[in-house]
């Protein structure tokens, strides 16, 4: 019987796979390590810069939200109150001119809740609205008195 020039296969994948497959296994789970840790590390800094949660809404007891300079804003001032008005709006701004006059606000940035029995000026973009004499979406939110 002759002694074949390439060993079998089953006993190359053997050798191959119990010697040369660690540093494979051990640089993959390194580079996975380091991929989350470097993830974490830079949302964190990012975080820490906006100076609040991940959308970067600046938050104190006051004020709450964050105008964009390039934006133009429409703004309104009165007393913030719970409740919309058939589906349109979260809460609303009373004022002196009466229900007609009201605005309708809702916000996908600040937390308007928090501001709820307070005298407060609003910055936002007006929305097209059916029910609302006006329908704003809130960017920030600053108590006045």
């Amino acid at each position: 019987m002759e002694t074949p020039i390439v060993p079998p296969v089953q006993e190359t994948i053997k050798s191959v796979s119990k010697n040369k497959i660690w540093p494979y296994v051990v640089v993959a789970f390194a580079v996975v390590i380091l991929g989350v840790g470097s993830a974490w590390l830079i949302s964190s800094k990012i975080i820490n810069r906006n100076g609040g949660g991940a959308s970067g809404v600046k938050v104190t007891s006051t004020e709450a939200g964050v105008l964009d300079p390039k934006t133009k804003y429409d703004n309104a001032t009165g007393n913030l109150k719970d409740g919309g008005i058939n589906g349109e709006g979260t809460q609303h701004l009373e004022n002196d001119s009466g229900p007609s006059h009201y605005v309708y606000l809702t916000s996908s940035v600040v937390d308007l809740s928090r501001f709820v029995g307070k005298k407060v000026q609003v910055w936002g973009q007006t929305l097209a609205s059916k029910n609302a004499p006006w329908l704003m979406d809130v960017a920030k939110i600053q108590v006045v008195q």
